[in-house]
């Protein structure tokens, strides 16, 4: 879903930066003189503020109620701290706008290069909003929830020791489809069908597509292609067999012990990830751009047909 964006006279922007990355926090003082030239109050995690080092700025702590009534949250750095912020924003509703210092960076928007105009961008609320659909998981052991949480990207159930394989039993929306042994299963956003569920064999499902993927991770079984189901059924992964002991991992950075036993359940949650966009170009020149894909050679639409 996209929308275009207004605002109020009175306007803040909480700055999430990579301070590992002398670019990244070079970058941040460069967008904070930006902002605050046009009156624009910036808000910075404290843990990063004193990397940063500069004067006017906000600290907040790294909680969704610090980017409560921000614009927007711009983030410097690669796809992790992309991640990273958006444990915050997801919470308050902010847009997150990525500035990519990492390698690919997927989900970022933008390229250092571009830096001042991206901020004249976000000055002049010149850009759109849009909407991801992300995951809402759950363990349940001896059928009570233990533990909740969220994914952009994926939900990954994977066994934990490198020795064994783990058993599983996967199941779409209250029925059993298939058990086999594995090394995990990735339950993927289309966001996320770029990231793991990709290197895992998975398929690239354009992001306006809603849709949910269960691909097996090196699966021992007749049957474990990739499945894609609709953004409202319920994925769900049940760890069986003797002494199998798996971890779960949201966008690999939260996650808890699933042991025997498990029920790993995902399902696409009510409340989106919200994305700041300056380009409206095709989904197709981001894979190629980012991927690196020869297109040498193509003619297109225009080429002359022979009765021309």
């Amino acid at each position: 879903m996209n929308s275009s964006v207004t605002g109020s006279n009175s306007r803040s922007v909480l700055l999430v930066c990579h301070t590992g990355r002398a670019d990244a926090v070079r970058a941040a003082r460069e967008v904070l003189g930006f902002l605050t030239g046009a009156g624009i109050e910036v808000r910075v995690l404290d843990s990063e503020a004193a990397s940063i080092g500069s004067p006017g700025v906000v600290p907040v702590p790294a909680k969704p109620e610090s980017a409560a009534g921000v614009e927007m949250v711009i983030v410097l750095g690669g796809d992790g701290t992309l991640l990273r912020a958006a444990d915050i924003a997801r919470g308050a509703g902010a847009p997150v706008l990525g500035v990519n210092l990492g390698h690919v960076g997927f989900l970022a928007e933008a390229e250092p290069a571009d830096l001042a105009a991206t901020v004249r961008r976000v000055v002049d609320r010149d850009y759109q909003v849009e909407e991801r659909l992300t995951l809402d998981v759950e363990i349940c052991q001896g059928g009570k929830v233990v533990w909740r949480n969220w994914a952009l990207n994926e939900a990954s159930i994977e066994k934990s020791a490198r020795e064994r394989m783990m058993e599983v039993v996967v199941e779409v929306d209250g029925r059993p489809l298939s058990r086999f042994g594995c090394d995990g299963v990735v339950l993927s956003t289309a966001t996320g069908s770029t990231a793991y569920a990709f290197s895992a064999g998975g398929p690239v499902v354009w992001p306006d597509v809603e849709a949910l993927l269960l691909v097996p991770l090196n699966a021992h079984a007749l049957f474990s292609r990739p499945v894609v189901v609709a953004p409202r059924s319920t994925l769900a992964v049940e760890v069986v067999g003797t002494d199998d002991v798996g971890m779960v991992w949201c966008d690999g950075r939260r996650g808890a012990d699933a042991p025997v036993g498990s029920r790993v359940q995902a399902r696409g949650s009510d409340r989106p990830l919200r994305l700041a966009r300056l380009h409206t170009r095709p989904f197709t020149d981001r894979l190629v751009a980012k991927f690196g894909l020869p297109v040498r050679g193509w003619r297109g639409a225009r080429q002359e047909r022979p009765d021309d």
